[in-house]
């Protein structure tokens, strides 16, 4: 009798599997690190090719391996992609994401793709963000992510503990649940739809601030806005707003507006002190494309 020939397991399938698994996480990663649902997609790109390239036998961790390579790649894009916003027309606003329910359950993780904190993210440089993002937010150990940034363990630490402090001087000075955004995004949305102006004034911080991104494409602030009164002033002139559709944006409550039907702008905010403090307006089209399916995120 013949002998039956050996089972083989084809590497390419063992590497789309791992990657396949790990690539809700790897998302999440890139677009921590630069605010962009498309340019995380592209990372996400060129760390699948480099992966193929892979002689998986070497590989102890997958998902440590797979980690590290789309951190440097998202640093590489990262660094490219500011010195592009240095010339982008108006306020620069994330690309928001309408993510899936399970995203608002996990709080720190909904805190952390906060349009909120995606903005005070942007005022980290490229590696703090990268070793604030591994830490705060994955846990990975000092001794991985300095694998990953091409750093020592000890300047990693020294990174890690003046990013802290940086970002904890600048987010929303309390982690707001969902409902609680939720109720904050339901009041706005009936004051600026029946006109109220004082209804407006009691749920807008009085240092508020307005952003709105337009990219140059189509009509925006180029500056922020900022005070109370000036704010509802003018969004009590936005007759758009009163056809609101309340949706998950970032792991939040937020409001998609369409025009003929089309999505034409993203409105979410950032609460302090039950307050709206922060409101930020997308309508770069460029940037409106993930809002049209959900995009799962994982930590």
């Amino acid at each position: 009798m013949s002998e039956m020939p050996k089972e083989t397991k084809d590497p390419l399938d063992t590497a789309t599997r791992s990657f396949v698994e790990h690539r809700n996480l790897l998302f999440t990663v890139a677009y921590e690190m630069l605010g962009s649902a498309a340019d995380a997609e592209d990372v996400l790109q060129e760390t699948w090719l480099r992966w193929t390239g892979v002689d998986l036998e070497d590989v102890r961790d997958h998902r440590a391996y797979l980690v590290r390579v789309t951190t440097r790649q998202a640093l590489s894009r990262l660094r490219t992609l500011g010195r592009r916003r240095e010339s982008y027309v108006g306020p620069w606003l994330p690309e928001p994401l309408l993510t899936t329910p399970d995203v608002a359950e996990d709080v720190e993780l909904a805190d952390s793709v906060s349009m909120a904190m995606l903005l005070v993210l942007e005022t980290l440089g490229p590696t703090e963000r990268a070793v604030f993002v591994l830490r705060e937010v994955f846990d990975l150990g000092y001794d991985e992510i300095a694998e990953a940034v091409e750093k020592t363990p000890a300047t990693v630490r020294q990174i890690a503990h003046r990013a802290r402090a940086h970002v904890a001087a600048r987010r929303p000075r309390e982690v707001v649940s969902p409902a609680e955004t939720k109720d904050a995004v339901d009041a706005f949305q009936r004051a600026v739809e029946t006109g109220d102006l004082q209804n407006l004034l009691d749920i807008l911080a009085p240092d508020v601030v307005l952003l709105t991104d337009g990219g140059g494409v189509v009509q925006a602030a180029l500056e922020p806005f900022v005070g109370a009164e000036l704010v509802a002033g003018l969004l009590l002139k936005v007759p758009v707003l009163t056809a609101a559709e309340p949706v998950q944006v970032n792991g939040h409550p937020a409001m998609i507006l369409r025009r003929d039907g089309e999505i034409d702008t993203v409105v979410a905010v950032r609460i302090d002190d039950g307050l709206i403090s922060g409101l930020y307006v997308v309508r770069n089209p460029e940037k409106l494309s993930a809002i049209a399916r959900q995009t799962p995120l994982r930590r």
